[in-house]
């Protein structure tokens, strides 16, 4: 990277910057006020302890923004060792010799502190060999994203919690729902430009190459509770033709008659919120879904989930051929587009966001619930690993499913329409969701 190039895009810094520091506060708003029993104790084996989350971030904040880019290390080699998130399973990490809450604190906040230093001090002749890392401030916006998506794996956890009633969110009111909508857009055939060139998008969104899809209808909202209260009280959940295999295998294993978090009582159905039980609300996205339940539904209703490539075509296309980061547009989300973290502690109500929505009139892409696609995890065509293959590379296959939009728990500058995420299809504890799509 010459001297010119860097001072052209000198503008990054400042975005780092932000977007470091903004991470960071969400973390530590988070987990400062829980007490230290809920920060040690691992409440399922699905997910870690959340002081190994924190120590974790900050390892991999090492790691890329310190000695990646030529600073000393802050730790040593077994600490790299402990908070290895692949040679350590979510359900052993509880048994490792962890630092405690205050200690995992301390080393974040030391790192954080010599990475802001360096980052003062990083110059053009000083990236040189490192030029693709910090091009754009890429390697910036990989460790902010990581420690976002981080914060939205801990709000996951705590929803688990069962010892104790927490509250570390606010419940905002959810907006009322509008009537009178139609209930399906449909988005014409044809060619549109998949996947992002922007400097901090993932290596599993690019390149960006062309996809042509045919005419499809698709919901113009995620399926709401109520109406998967139907599909349930319809014997859905007890239908073997309504099911994949696999599916069917998995419901029968577990037991499943409801999505995850739901109960029945004698006033009617409920639902766990961080520990407190309250009352279903009906037109809300149903969430805690997985993906063997929404095909279920889907095949119930007569219809199908979309493809990954349709889900990103509803989203960023636009009529005229162009595309955009977001559903409403370029501008970054605000509270009237979206809700996303912060805003509300639990998905708004089906229609609440008509600014929000996509150039061919579809809501509620992006934020609320994350929504489950058809779409197996796949390379695109030219996709190159990058800065290294565990992020993305060894998921590819038939395992794991695609997930689109991001959830109320998703933090607005981690999240954009051709952000990819995946699961297994048996995954119900993280915030999913779903719409139906069918031909045209």
């Amino acid at each position: 990277m010459d001297a010119r190039e860097w001072a052209a895009g000198g503008a990054w810094k400042a975005r780092a910057r932000e977007a470091l520091g903004t991470s960071r506060r969400r973390l530590l708003d988070l987990l400062r006020p829980l007490p230290a029993e809920v920060l040690t104790a691992q409440h399922s084996p699905l997910m870690s302890p959340p002081v190994w989350d924190v120590a974790h971030v900050a390892n991999y904040e090492e790691q890329w923004l310190l000695r990646a880019l030529g600073a000393p290390a802050v730790r040593d080699a077994e600490t790299d060792r402990l908070y290895d998130a692949f040679r350590n399973p979510r359900q052993t990490r509880a048994a490792l010799p962890l630092l405690g809450p205050e200690e995992a604190f301390a080393y974040a906040e030391e790192v954080r502190g010599r990475v802001l230093a360096t980052l003062e001090a990083l110059r053009a002749e000083v990236a040189g060999d490192r030029a693709e890392l910090v091009r754009g401030g890429f390697v910036y916006g990989m460790v902010a994203q990581h420690e976002q998506q981080h914060v939205e794996t801990l709000v996951a956890t705590l929803q688990l919690v069962t010892s104790t009633e927490l509250a570390p969110l606010p419940a905002a009111p959810s907006r009322a729902s509008r009537g009178g909508m139609r209930r399906e857009v449909r988005i014409p055939a044809g060619p549109f430009e998949m996947g992002s060139a922007e400097a901090w998008a993932y290596d599993n969104e690019r390149p960006r190459h062309a996809v042509d899809v045919g005419e499809f209808l698709l919901d113009r909202t995620p399926v709401s509770n109520g109406r998967f209260l139907e599909f349930l009280e319809d014997g859905g959940y007890r239908r073997p033709s309504l099911w994949q295999p696999a599916g069917w295998a998995f419901r029968e294993q577990e037991g499943l008659e409801h999505p995850l978090f739901w109960r029945r009582t004698v006033d009617g159905w409920e639902r766990r919120r961080f520990g407190r039980w309250e009352p279903l609300p009906p037109d809300e996205p149903v969430c805690h879904v997985c993906w063997y339940e929404a095909d279920a539904f889907a095949r119930w209703d007569g219809r199908r989930l979309p493809t990954e490539a349709e889900w990103e075509k509803a989203a960023a296309a636009t009529p005229g051929g162009g595309t955009r980061l977001y559903p409403w547009g370029d501008v970054p989300p605000e509270p009237r587009h979206a809700n996303l973290w912060p805003a509300g502690g639990h998905p708004s109500a089906v229609g609440s966001f008509p600014e929000g929505a996509s150039a061919f009139g579809v809501e509620q892409m992006m934020g609320d619930v994350w929504e489950w696609t058809a779409s197996e995890f796949r390379p695109y065509p030219g996709f190159r690993p990058f800065p290294y293959p565990e992020y993305s590379a060894v998921f590819f296959g038939p395992e794991y499913r695609v997930l689109r939009g991001g959830s109320w728990a998703v933090a607005p500058d981690a999240i954009r329409n051709s952000f990819r995420n995946w699961d297994y299809p048996i995954r119900r504890q993280i915030f999913a969701g779903f719409r139906c799509a069918r031909d045209a």
